[in-house]
C-alpha cells in the first residue's frame, strides 16, 4: 500500500491462468484503465503525474506480462494477442461492461488493438502520443529517435558521465544520470529528461511483440471496424517536438473521428505539460 492525496492507493496480484499481473487502483468513481507503454516496461514511469488524474474516478494500472513486477517464465508467449487477451481477462475479474482505456506510447497502439478485438467492449479511447498504426510509421519513428539520441549535447553528456567517476563514487546517482540520458532523445528539452521516473524495458517482451505484430498496417481494419461516426469516443494528445512522428497520431485520430490535442513537448507530455495534460484528459474522461 502506498499512500497518495487521493486515498488509499491500493495494489494486488491478480492471477490470469497462472500469469500474475501487478495490478494498482488508485481514487473512486467510474474506473479508468491505464496501459502503460514499452512493451516490456510497466507504469510506475506514469507516477506521479497520472495520479493526477485521480479525482472523481478511479485508476486502474497494471504491469503487463512479461514488464515490471509481471514477469513470466521464458517459455510464456508475451505477442499482442496475449496482451488483449489480459486485458480482457482484467475486464471481467474489474468486473467491467464498457472500458474506458487510457493508454500511452504503446499503451495507445495496445488499446486500439483491443478495440479492435472487442469493439463492443470500449466505450472511451484516451491516446496520449500513441504509437502509430503501421510499421512504417514505426520505423520513421526509430529513425528519428536515432537521430535524436545523436545529438552532439547527448553524446558529450554522455561521455562526460562516464569520465566523472561517478559510476564508483555515488552508483545511485549515476545510473539515475544515465537512465536520463538513456530516455533524453524522446524529450522536447534533453534536460527534463531527469524528471521521468526510471524504468527498464523486458528486451524480449519488446521484440515479441513487435516481431507477433509483423509488418503491420491497422487502418483497413480499423475503417472496417468502426465507419465513420461508429468510433467510440476518443481523445489523441501528441506533443508536436515527438520523435514519434505527428502525422502519425493524425491519421490515428481522423480514423477515430477526433482530432489532435498538440502539446509543445516531445514523447511525455505528463513530464513536459503536466497541466495541459491534466486539463485535455480530466475534460474526456468518465467521473463522478
Amino acid at each position: 500500500m502506498t499512500g497518495t492525496e487521493h486515498g488509499e492507493a491500493v495494489d494486488a496480484l491478480v492471477d490470469l491462468g497462472g500469469v500474475r499481473l501487478h495490478t494498482r487502483r488508485v481514487g473512486t468513481g467510474p474506473p479508468v484503465v491505464v496501459l502503460h507503454g514499452g512493451p516490456g516496461a510497466d507504469f510506475a514511469y506514469l507516477l506521479p503525474q497520472y495520479d493526477r488524474l485521480a479525482h472523481g474516478r478511479a485508476l486502474l494500472f497494471y504491469d503487463q506480462r512479461g514488464g515490471g513486477r509481471s514477469p513470466v517464465a521464458r517459455d510464456v508467449p508475451v505477442g499482442w494477442q496475449e496482451h488483449v487477451a489480459d486485458l480482457d481477462a482484467l475486464r471481467k475479474h474489474w468486473a467491467i461492461d464498457r472500458l474506458s482505456l487510457l493508454g500511452y506510447s504503446w499503451g495507445g497502439l495496445l488499446a486500439v488493438l483491443y478495440a479492435l478485438e472487442h469493439p463492443d467492449r470500449v466505450g472511451r479511447l484516451a491516446l496520449v502520443a500513441p504509437a502509430p498504426l503501421t510499421a512504417r510509421w514505426r520505423e520513421e519513428f526509430e529513425r528519428r529517435l536515432s537521430a535524436r539520441l545523436a545529438d552532439r549535447r547527448i553524446v558529450r553528456a554522455r561521455a562526460e558521465l562516464s569520465a566523472s567517476g561517478l559510476a564508483q563514487r555515488d552508483p545511485e546517482k549515476y545510473r539515475r544520470l544515465a537512465f536520463a540520458l538513456s530516455v533524453a532523445g524522446y524529450f522536447k528539452d534533453p534536460s527534463r529528461a531527469k524528471e521521468l521516473t526510471p524504468f527498464r524495458v523486458t528486451a524480449r517482451t519488446q521484440q515479441a511483440v513487435w516481431h507477433s505484430l509483423g509488418n503491420y498496417d491497422l487502418r483497413d481494419r480499423l475503417r472496417s471496424t468502426f465507419p465513420k461516426g461508429k468510433a467510440p469516443r476518443a481523445l489523441v494528445i501528441h506533443g508536436i517536438y515527438d520523435p514519434l512522428p505527428l502525422e502519425s497520431a493524425r491519421e490515428t485520430a481522423a480514423l477515430l473521428d477526433t482530432g489532435v490535442i498538440e502539446l509543445a513537448t516531445g514523447h511525455a507530455p505528463h513530464v513536459e505539460a503536466t497541466e495541459d495534460f491534466v486539463r485535455a484528459l480530466d475534460g474526456f474522461l468518465p467521473h463522478r
